[in-house]
Formats: C-alpha cells, sequence, structure tokens
C-alpha cells in the first residue's frame, strides 16, 4: 500500500491537527495562547492589549458617537473592565462582573476558537459583532431551566423563541473544572457552532438584538461576556475568512434540489437580446452601453435562486422576477430586484428613494444596505419567491423579506401592474453597465 500523502490529505491533515490543537478536542500538545497556523491569537496570555471595555450597546450607534464621546465613553467601560478582569498563569480571567472584555478590532466574517471554564451559578456569553450572544450556562442550574439552561451552552440565545439556533441541537457541555471549547464560524449573520467537537448550531441567522427589522453589522468586536460568576477564558484564536471561501460556505448549506440554468459557455436555455450580452471566464456579463432583459426559456411560479454577481463601481442591474417575457421588467414582471454598486449615488452624484438600493423590490420595498462587497469582488446571493413573498439573502445576511402583496405606496406614485403575478420568466436586467453573474441555480418550491 503507498502511504504517502497527496497535497490535499496533508493538507487536511494539519487543518485537522491546528483545529484539535487549538480546541482541545483530542491530545495533541499545543502551546498556551499559541495561534494554530492562519489563526491570529486575540489573548497573548500575558495582559490585556488588544481589548478595551464593552457592554450591550448597539455597535451602529457606538460608531456614529462623536468621536470624543465614544473615547470617553471607552475609557470609562474599559477602567470598568480591568477592575475585574486579570491575567493569571496565562489565562484571562473575570470575577463574574465588571463591563466585558470587548476586541479593539472590529471583524466581519471568520472562524472563532475559545476556550473557557467557568463554576456553577454562572451565566456568560461571546457577543458576535457586538450582538448577544453565544450562550454559556451553568446547565445544571434548575432555576434557569425554563430560560433553557438544561438544553446546554452554545445555542445563540437572543433569537426569537423557536427560531433556528435559539437552542443548542445537543447538550455538549462539561462537568465544572475541565476547558470547553467553541468553534465559532461565522459568514454575514449566518453562524455555526461547536462545542467540544459537537455541533449545536448549524448555519443560524443570528437575530439582530437591538433592531430585528436590519442584519446585524457587517463588521464589529468579539465580546466575552460578565454575568455572575468567574470564567475563565485561553486559546482565544481567530481567523478571518475571504470572500472565496465565504461564498463556498453559503453555498454548502442548502443546496440539495438547486440545478443551474446557465451552462458558462452559451446561451442554451435563454432568450431575450442575448446580443447585448457576453459570457467571460464563464459569467454572462452586460455589454457596457447595452441592455434590456435576457431570460431563460422556463417559466417559475415559487422557486429560491442562487448565484454570484460582480458590479463595477456605480453599476446598475436587475433580476427579473416572474418576467412575462415583454415589456418593462420592474412593472409588466412581479418585480425587478435591482441589482446595484453601493457606491451608485457617489459616482452618479443622485439621491436614490430606499426603494431602489440593492435588493430592494423596485419601486415597492426597500432593502437594508451595508451588506454587499465593494466593486470588483463577487457577492453570493439567495432569492426566495414564494407567493406574494420575497427575502433576498445577501452575502449570508437577510436584507430583504417582504410582501408585495400587502403594499399599496409606490415610488413616484407609479403602479406596478405585474406584481400579482404568479409566474414567469427569471433573467437580468441589464442598464448599460457590465455587471457580470455567474454560478446560477434555481430550485422549484
Amino acid at each position: 500500500m503507498n502511504s504517502r500523502l497527496s497535497r490535499r490529505q496533508f493538507a487536511a491533515l494539519t487543518a485537522s491537527a491546528a483545529f484539535v490543537a487549538a480546541t482541545g478536542c483530542a491530545g495533541f500538545a499545543q502551546a498556551l495562547n499559541q495561534p494554530p497556523a492562519g489563526f491570529k491569537a486575540l489573548f497573548n496570555g500575558q495582559d490585556l492589549t488588544g481589548w478595551r471595555g464593552g457592554d450591550t450597546f448597539d455597535h451602529r450607534k457606538y460608531l456614529a458617537m462623536d468621536p470624543a464621546a465614544r473615547a470617553k465613553q471607552d475609557a470609562e467601560w474599559t477602567a470598568d473592565m480591568r477592575a475585574h478582569w486579570s491575567v493569571q498563569n496565562g489565562e484571562l480571567v473575570n470575577d463574574g462582573h465588571g463591563k466585558y472584555a470587548t476586541t479593539v478590532e472590529d471583524y466581519g466574517d471568520f472562524e472563532l476558537l475559545v476556550d473557557y471554564k467557568t463554576v456553577a451559578l454562572a451565566d456568560s456569553g461571546i457577543y458576535l459583532r457586538g450582538v448577544p450572544q453565544v450562550q454559556i450556562w451553568d446547565f445544571t442550574e434548575k432555576a434557569k431551566f425554563n430560560l433553557g439552561a438544561d438544553k446546554g451552552s452554545g445555542g445563540l440565545w437572543n433569537n426569537s423563541p423557536g427560531a433556528p439556533g435559539k437552542d443548542p441541537a445537543v447538550l455538549a457541555d462539561k462537568a465544572f473544572g475541565e476547558w470547553n471549547s467553541f468553534r465559532i464560524v461565522m459568514v454575514g449573520s449566518r453562524v455555526s457552532v461547536w462545542l467540544n467537537g459537537k455541533q449545536v448550531v448549524k448555519h443560524a441567522l443570528m437575530e439582530n438584538y437591538y433592531d430585528r427589522k436590519l442584519p446585524i453589522p457587517a463588521k464589529g468586536p468579539i465580546e466575552l461576556q460578565t454575568h455572575g460568576g468567574e470564567i475563565r477564558w485561553r486559546n482565544v484564536f481567530i481567523r478571518e475568512i475571504g470572500q472565496t471561501e465565504a461564498d463556498r460556505l453559503l453555498a454548502s448549506h442548502g443546496e440539495e434540489g438547486f440545478q443551474p440554468v446557465f451552462n458558462g459557455r452559451d446561451f442554451s436555455g435563454w432568450e431575450g437580446p442575448l446580443d447585448n450580452y457576453e459570457i467571460v471566464n464563464g459569467a454572462v456579463r452586460c455589454k457596457a452601453g447595452k441592455g434590456g432583459t435576457i431570460f431563460t426559456k422556463e417559466q417559475y411560479a415559487d422557486f429560491s435562486a442562487r448565484l454570484e454577481f460582480m458590479v463595477p463601481s456605480g453599476a446598475n442591474n436587475g433580476l427579473a422576477i416572474r418576467y412575462p417575457g415583454k415589456g418593462d421588467t420592474a412593472y409588466e414582471g412581479m418585480c425587478e430586484l435591482q441589482v446595484l454598486a453601493e457606491d451608485y449615488e457617489q459616482v452618479h452624484k443622485a439621491k436614490l428613494d430606499p426603494r431602489q438600493v440593492h435588493g430592494s423590490v423596485y419601486g415597492i420595498i426597500p432593502a437594508a444596505t451595508g451588506y454587499q462587497r465593494p466593486p470588483g469582488q463577487w457577492n453570493f446571493q439567495e432569492v426566495t419567491v414564494k407567493g406574494s413573498r420575497i427575502r433576498v439573502e445577501l452575502n449570508g445576511n437577510l436584507i430583504l423579506d417582504g410582501d408585495v402583496a400587502t403594499v399599496n405606496q409606490f415610488m413616484a406614485n407609479s403602479p406596478h401592474p405585474g406584481k400579482n403575478r404568479t409566474s414567469g420568466h427569471f433573467g437580468f436586467a441589464g442598464h448599460n453597465d457590465p455587471v457580470s453573474f455567474r454560478n446560477i441555480r434555481i430550485k422549484k418550491l
């Protein structure tokens, strides 16, 4: 038998060893607070460098504060935090009181590794991008069984009752006196959590505690919460996740049933002004100065679509939803979902209606902004159309969830006669800009 490992096998083995070393999930020796390959240490094992004080406070409001007021608030929180946090034998220790240990740096998509050890009656958690929280319980405290303590740690406790991720899938806590190890992967608002090697949350949308109508901020700090009892932390490591890996992770969940509708080589299965579009490196792209709506020959009633798109600076396009094959996409079809560079206003020196921004149901329902990647980078988007309801998830963030049937006020008072269509074609509504789309898949519902 050939005992040599391929490069892929060796990479997988070393990655696994690094994870085990960081989390303590198996007997692999690792120096305390020394990060595995690809990670950096948030806690250096010696002092509180890189940490400030924090609280349960909306990070958007924190960033919007006047710099002098924010500096004053930082100083107050940090003085309080340092009175209750210390470093002992390479462990970050909190006495159960005080403000939270909060990273000075903000993070977007990441993989976080954390070891913790706590005591009876303690209650803690980890804030992600400043939002509460991945819960840490005393799973034996009967007084909190009504809150879910008996289900164990690792759930997204501040999600709405019954929402995915609210409670951990399994009880994975170790007994008091033993170290527990978290692995947390966050892409957009999607969170997966492993506790002591067992997955307790799988790709759940983390709700924004401060405003549930908005996704959580695109970037924010990691916070280690304190709440009622001593807790110790060590091996706090983070690895930032780039665009390619983020898109792969998003596509790896719920992909069953999706079928390609564009082969990356030609326009087989498509109709419309195809001469106004071109195929470049496996992507369909609107030609500069050209436009019009191209669409699938097949029609769809209820469906989900997944795709990647890339917009140049200031560019404009759209997704045709239940398009009849002729007429103005935004009005004759059920809708046009905007595909728009987030710097459109600056580039064109134009003020947009909120119902014109990226992801919006054009002229009908506005989408949340601030979740698109910079021009020239690929974005991952999923659209679900069910009856008259439309959901848009951009880079793992739910930016729109609305029902067109309930809307009776339209931008510029322009009626949308097609908004009640129950089926139609899917396509792209070009507006003179070289916007690209690739990996286009649709699942009928």
